[in-house]
């Protein structure tokens, strides 16, 4: 392994109320924390050897539940750094409302247009994982992605 990993766990995203709130408190922290590890990677010049990636085990439902919503599918990640395509967002960005083509069957479930194995796939791959090792690693990704196409899986890193 040629690249270094460094894991930041950040807790209390699980928000069942006081969403709006919270999440906006929360979500200033991570964008100054991003934006100071931006600023200290390139003032040590190091920016274009480094990706940064968010993710999450769940998404939520848009249907509420009393207290909130409930545990679902779907849900958004966040990639920075020198060898990220950034700027974009991969993948269809649904409608967030019931009745949707994205939604599961009036449950309030967002259908992901991406998959988690495609996403962490396309990461491997800069981590340096050979295409031939994918499907050993995320034995799903052949429903999504054909390792032999000569493409990324997804196209967000360089």
């Amino acid at each position: 392994m040629q690249r270094q990993i460094f894991f930041v766990d950040f807790n209390g995203w699980d928000h069942h109320d006081e969403l709006l709130n919270t999440q906006a408190g929360m979500l200033s922290i991570l964008d100054r924390g991003l934006q100071g590890l931006n600023q200290a990677l390139e003032r040590i010049g190091i920016w274009d050897c480094v990706s940064c990636f968010t993710c999450s085990e769940f998404g939520r439902t848009l249907t509420w539940n009393g207290n909130g919503t409930d545990y679902a599918w779907g849900g958004n990640v966040m990639v920075m750094g020198g060898p990220v395509n950034g700027g974009r967002i991969f993948g269809e960005y649904p409608l967030l409302e019931l009745g949707s083509e994205y939604e599961l069957s009036g449950s309030g479930i967002i259908l992901p247009t991406l998959s988690v194995d495609q996403y962490f796939a396309e990461l491997a791959i800069w981590f340096g994982v050979s295409t031939s090792d994918l499907l050993d690693l995320f034995p799903n990704l052949g429903n999504f992605y054909s390792v032999n196409s000569g493409t990324k899986p997804i196209g967000f890193m360089q």
